[in-house]
């Protein structure tokens, strides 16, 4: 026998929906060697009735999100290849956003970094360059504009076609009019789909329905958090400006962000959408099929009538902008249901309740080919080359997947899609929604809360403003700096180094791991010995197979068989129930429970005196765990600090917090104690180099690069991806998670801003904060290896602020003040 196998067409793949994130999830299986896939399709093809039935196909890649900017890009790339009969699936037009304002204006300066940063060409231009680019515009209103030459229109359906042929011609079959009615599971998996045509057995099933995803998840089971809405497209009667146009588009796609507005040509005419209308959500369970939609009066599932209350105030708008406008009118409109989610981000990855059964919801054309390609890594690999966290299905908190919760928030992600958005930029409804128990105290004294999971988080209070007139004149923030921040930060920060402060922790995610076989479970899934005495700590990392850090965690060792674990996400909690043996359970504790940081100098004169247990530096050192009293109050206190100064982080049930917090404030006041913000917290946190994950760290870094290579005990047996690691310590790592220090006292950053090396990108900000200690703001950024002292420019709104190379830790590098 001679040659080579036939390679085995995978196990079989159902994917529900032949839209373009369908289409595209069969082209990048089936190239992958999967071609055992079956799309099924509720509706006729090509043209199927979904949301890229009516698709504008604008593609502006630059978005905050460095993996929404990347899924982008790949859809921008993988279009530009495909053509249908000879029309290519992507037209390179360019996109250009306007500013008709300063404060617009600045917003595309840090867009221009985003561009810079995630790699997309793009640049700030002036008044005259706009007009030049679209000559249909009235110059005087604007500021200038955002011009990125890569950006264009995709012709959704030909590109879901295109790719369609292509995975069929490796195996691939598409069914049309196949109205899907059930899923069909065994022992916890799905096995299989069931349409008014007949059943399709499967080993997975994908659910990339569009708009359909939360009926098509109720019948799995499985909760998809989205939310339909109607947003208006209209277009225009052909203009005499644009006659004898000979392709369907030749200028930038525009957008008119400050009115809520995009335009792009189709040939004479010009076709225009709207966020400036009030939201119109749609009930998905109430779209109807295909044919009956058309027995309706309508053109398919997706197109709702135009509403034309709705349009008159953007219709003036467009005609302020393009005069051109003033003398025709609209020749048709619709209003197009597409999917937002509580988050704006799309819905990715297996279900755990499920196996098998996977969602790549709310994607738009935008990012289609990148989330395909994403999923099919995913299902084939068992992970994708980028960082998924922002879009996977499980980081949702219970609290955030009501419907109403869903609704509401879906409703304010439409409302918010063009608004100028700041990082730190709460919510407003539904709060309050999750408290701690200490929430009336914190009121009391004038907290000022931002929000994060649902939580109200106090970043600084009030009744600290006096402390600020000892600290002396502090630097001058810009206008965007100065948002959700205050001076009172910078005197909790000094307190906290001083004197000692209380910080509300109970944010932060306690899972409880438990049972005979809880120690070899930790061991094999984290990468440090947590084979230690009861009572200690342990601070650890949670690897996928390729080495790439998923979490970071710490783990107390209670009792031989009983684990406290400090964790980021839900998606934590999800990773260990996966893996997790009959032996151990595991169970998120977190909202039955609080915490409180007790962290500064004073730390131990104000607790031990409420306690008969040893607070002492012998008694109960550095990284340990104690069950003790603290008052009447039974904690479990842990000598962790995340400030870099002497403390422990007490916890208790949540019924005894107010008790707890009450105890330590009057045992507290002789020493001056305050409460403390997240605001400080941050500052005091980058001082000490510690670690974020999710933003300075996620898993497309690995540990030595991150500079948590210390948490990793490589002579360990068989921890999750040991392998990958294994001859990474003894090699030079191409990037680095790099501390800088302004060089200017009064400049500050907030991440995400490009970094520039000898006049040329190389990196970008991750976290960064205002060190008062230091006196200087502290940036990390992820750089190629960089001496210490080497100087860097960090782009700010346009601005190149010089920096520095720094060693690490930046604070107290002998760790005097936390081990005392």
């Amino acid at each position: 026998m001679s040659g080579t196998l036939a390679p085995r067409p995978g196990p079989r793949v159902v994917v529900i929906g032949a839209g373009i994130v369908g289409c595209s999830l069969a082209d990048e299986l089936t190239a992958r060697g999967w071609t055992d896939v079956t799309v099924l399709e509720q509706g006729p093809l090509p043209v199927p009735g979904g949301s890229t039935s009516h698709a504008p196909g604008l593609v502006f890649q630059t978005n905050p999100s460095k993996t929404l900017t990347a899924f982008a890009r790949y859809t921008v790339e993988k279009f530009s290849s495909l053509q249908v009969d000879g029309v290519s699936c992507f037209d390179r037009v360019g996109g250009l956003e306007l500013a008709t304002t300063p404060e617009r204006l600045a917003d595309l300066h840090r867009r221009a970094g985003y561009a810079t940063a995630w790699g997309i060409r793009g640049e700030v231009v002036g008044p005259d360059r706009c007009k030049e680019l679209w000559p249909l515009l009235d110059g005087s209103a604007v500021h200038g504009g955002f011009h990125t030459p890569d950006d264009g229109l995709a012709r959704a359906l030909l590109a879901a076609r295109a790719q369609a042929e292509r995975a069929t011609a490796r195996g691939a079959r598409f069914l049309d009019r196949h109205t899907v009615t059930g899923i069909e599971k065994a022992d916890g998996r799905v096995t299989g789909v069931i349409t008014d045509r007949g059943s399709f057995p499967a080993d997975h099933v994908v659910s990339a329905a569009g708009f359909w995803g939360p009926v098509i998840g109720r019948m799995a089971g499985v909760d998809v958090p989205l939310q339909p809405l109607a947003h208006q497209y209209a277009r225009t009667r052909p203009l005499s400006e644009l006659a004898g146009a000979t392709s369907e588009a030749s200028r930038p796609i525009l957008r008119f962000q400050d009115r809520d507005l995009y335009f792009r040509e189709h040939h004479d005419r010009l076709g225009i959408g709207s966020y400036a209308h009030r939201p119109l959500p749609v009930d998905p369970f109430e779209v109807l099929p295909y044919e009956a939609a058309r027995a309706n009066g309508g053109e398919m599932p997706s197109s709702y009538p135009f509403t034309e209350e709705d349009w008159a105030p953007s219709w003036d708008d467009c005609r302020r902008l393009l005069p051109a406008l003033r003398d025709t009118e609209i020749e048709e409109g619709f209003n197009g249901v597409f999917s937002f989610t509580p988050d704006g981000m799309p819905v990715l990855g297996e279900s755990r309740r499920l196996r098998g059964f996977w969602l790549a919801e709310a994607v738009w054309v935008t990012h289609s080919a990148g989330v395909a390609k994403a999923v099919a890594e995913w299902m084939i690999e068992g992970r994708a080359s980028l960082d998924l966290h922002e879009c996977d299905l499980t980081r949702f908190e219970d609290a955030q997947r009501s419907p109403s919760y869903v609704r509401e928030r879906g409703s304010q992600q439409f409302v918010e899609v063009y608004d100028v958005l700041h990082p730190l930029q709460p919510m407003e409804q539904p709060r309050p929604l999750r408290v701690s128990p200490f929430h009336a105290r914190q009121q009391g004294l004038g907290a000022r809360f931002l929000e994060g999971g649902g939580w109200e988080r106090p970043h600084w209070y009030e009744a600290n403003a006096p402390l600020v007139d000892a600290l002396g004149p502090l630097p001058e923030r810009d206008a965007w700096s100065a948002r959700y921040w205050s001076p009172v930060a910078a005197a909790e920060a000094r307190a906290t180094r001083e004197k000692v402060a209380l910080y509300d922790m109970t944010p932060l995610r306690r899972l409880e791991v438990t049972g005979p076989g809880g120690l070899a479970f930790l061991q094999r899934m984290t990468t440090n010995n947590v084979r230690k005495r009861p009572g200690t700590v342990t601070y650890t990392l949670l690897l996928d197979e390729s080495g790439g850090i998923r979490s970071d965690l710490t783990v107390a060792r209670l009792a031989p068989d009983r684990f406290q674990i400090g964790a980021n996400s839900p998606a934590d909690l999800d990773r260990l129930l996966r893996h997790a043996p009959p032996d151990v359970q595991v169970r998120d504790v977190t909202s039955g429970t609080c915490c409180i940081g007790v962290w500064g100098p004073l730390a131990r004169d104000l607790v031990q005196p409420l306690t008969h247990d040893d607070f002492s530096h012998e008694g109960f050192g550095y990284f340990r765990a104690k069950e003790t009293y603290v008052g009447h109050v039974p904690v479990t206190a842990m000598r962790l600090s995340y400030v870099g100064e002497l403390g422990w982080e007490l916890y208790t049930t949540a019924d005894l917090g107010l008790r707890l917090w009450d105890t330590l404030w009057a045992a507290g006041l002789e020493h001056g104690v305050i409460a403390a913000g997240r605001s400080a917290f941050n500052s005091l946190r980058l001082e000490k180099g510690y670690r974020a994950w999710g933003v300075d760290m996620t898993d497309e870094h690995n540990p030595y690069e991150a500079g948590v290579g210390f948490a990793v005990r490589m002579g360990k047996d068989g921890f999750v991806g040991q392998e990958a690691l294994r001859g990474l310590t003894r090699r030079e790592p191409s990037r680095r998670l790099t501390p800088l220090l302004l060089d200017d006292p009064s400049a500050v950053v907030l991440g995400k801003e490009p970094v520039h090396v000898a006049g040329a990108p190389a990196g970008y900000v991750t976290s960064a904060a205002y060190g008062y200690t230091l006196g200087r703001c502290v940036a990390y950024a992820w750089l190629p290896p960089l001496p210490t002292g080497t100087g860097v420019r960090v782009d700010y709104f346009g601005e190149r602020l010089r920096a520095t190379v720094a060693e690490e830790p930046l604070f107290d590098p002998k760790m005097n003040r936390i081990r005392r």
